[in-house]
């Protein structure tokens, strides 16, 4: 096999003994290339680009120790700076546009004193096309769209306010951080008012509980995390969300610091921050209730009593959860190392975090429950669920208008105690 550098001497020389590629004809260019390509094995087409750049002279010459020849250019390095300068000042416009520009404002400019050039660097400036001014620009403006591509943006102040958190440094203990994530049920299309799964759950014991809401309304989701919060059998310290401006809010940052919790979230683009509650979307949420649209109250009402009772009591009961130890990269391969499957149930009843009262209570809901009548609870409310979908798409669905709460100016309406939802209250 040829390298290149064999490759680009072979073709110099074969076009050397041809006198030249560019004057021949059409038939001798054929000719050329077909030998090339038979000996070489190379494409016509890459190899055409190379003749024409003539990027196979300068490598064989620089590889040979033979002087590479440039091409001088008229404008120095001096009228690209300047070129740069004036762009800047005029609102960067097109060559075509710069061009007369500096005809005549270039003298005037140097008048007042806003360049200080040289009468030889002013003709030359004077001198040059609309293409060269592009020509000369181009690698500045690619230079400057990288740096606008790559350059982090500043985000709003509240974005500031709420710090960023990688999975490795969020709390591992009970309550210590609850991740909490919006799954939406809108289908195939995300127009009008549909409703949303908001999903929460713990790292440190793998409890899960979940609210349907309708929007992303800043209200409805700090209303569904108060709900949320009722229900979990032990307090929280910290709540960990996405970037999504339906958490990262004026409303739900204050019932963070009236709830007296830490906020933090993750960084943009990066779902492995967020990964113990995107396992939970999938298991708890896309399993059981599908990709289905929903945007009807009835709708609501059956995820409401699916989530609020027979789900949050099948899962947190009698699903065990295996947890990951540790993981060591060896050569190609991750040695992952599990612990014991565990529920949330029976993780909460060997740890400090609840008193003795508040287990014989847990211990007496888990006692009442039934896991085979429950799994048939929830395949009946699947089906309920189904079924308004199927009976939907025969008619024109309705417009579902999103009732419109006035956001209070104090936080009194995160003072009123919840409703009991659930058939078995864990709190007293």
């Amino acid at each position: 096999m040829m390298n290149m550098q064999t490759r680009n001497q072979y073709l110099l020389t074969l076009i050397t003994q041809n006198d030249g590629y560019h004057l021949k004809s059409k038939k001798k260019k054929t000719r050329l290339l077909n030998e090339y390509c038979r000996v070489t094995g190379q494409n016509r087409t890459a190899v055409s680009r190379k003749i024409r750049s003539g990027a196979y002279v300068h490598t064989v010459r620089a590889e040979t120790g033979q002087e590479v020849r440039v091409r001088s250019s008229r404008y120095d390095h001096e009228v690209t700076a300047h070129l740069i300068e004036l762009w800047e000042m005029f609102d960067r416009p097109c060559g075509q546009r710069l061009a007369p520009i500096i005809a005549t404002e270039l003298s005037r400019l140097r008048c007042f004193g806003e360049l200080s050039i040289s009468d030889t660097t002013e003709a030359k400036l004077k001198m040059v096309s609309a293409r060269t001014i592009d020509e000369k620009l181009k690698r500045h403006k690619e230079k400057e769209r990288l740096l606008s591509k790559y350059t982090p943006h500043p985000h709003p102040l509240l974005y500031q306010k709420i710090p960023v958190k990688l999975a490795i440094d969020q709390g591992r203990g009970i309550g210590d951080t609850i991740q909490i994530d919006l799954v939406e049920h809108c289908g195939q299309s995300p127009e009008g008012t549909f409703l949303s799964t908001l999903s929460v759950t713990d790292i440190g014991s793998g409890w899960w509980e979940g609210e349907p809401v309708f929007g992303k309304s800043a209200w409805n989701i700090a209303q569904g995390l108060g709900r949320i919060q009722h229900r979990f059998p032990f307090p929280w310290k910290e709540i960990h969300s996405d970037n999504g401006s339906e958490f990262i809010n004026d409303l739900v940052y204050r019932y963070s610091r009236y709830k007296q919790l830490a906020f933090s979230r993750s960084r943009p683009y990066a779902k492995n921050d967020n990964c113990f509650v995107e396992q939970k979307n999938g298991t708890h949420v896309r399993k059981m209730v599908g990709y289905h649209r929903y945007d009807t109250k009835a709708e609501q009402e059956t995820l409401q009593t699916l989530y609020r009772n027979e789900l949050r009591m099948y899962k947190n009961f009698f699903q065990p959860i295996i947890p990951l130890l540790s993981k060591e990269r060896l050569g190609g391969h991750v040695k992952r190392k599990y612990g014991v499957p565990q529920t949330p149930y029976a993780r909460l009843m060997q740890s400090n975090v609840l008193s003795s009262e508040e287990k014989e209570k847990l211990k007496m809901v888990y006692e009442s429950l039934n896991p085979a009548d429950l799994k048939r609870r929830i395949q009946k409310l699947q089906d309920m669920l189904y079924q308004m979908y199927l009976k939907k798409q025969h008619r024109t669905p309705k417009k579902v208008e999103n009732p419109k709460k006035p956001i209070p100016v104090s936080d009194t309406f995160l003072i009123a105690e919840p409703i009991h939802f659930q058939q078995h209250s864990l709190i007293a």
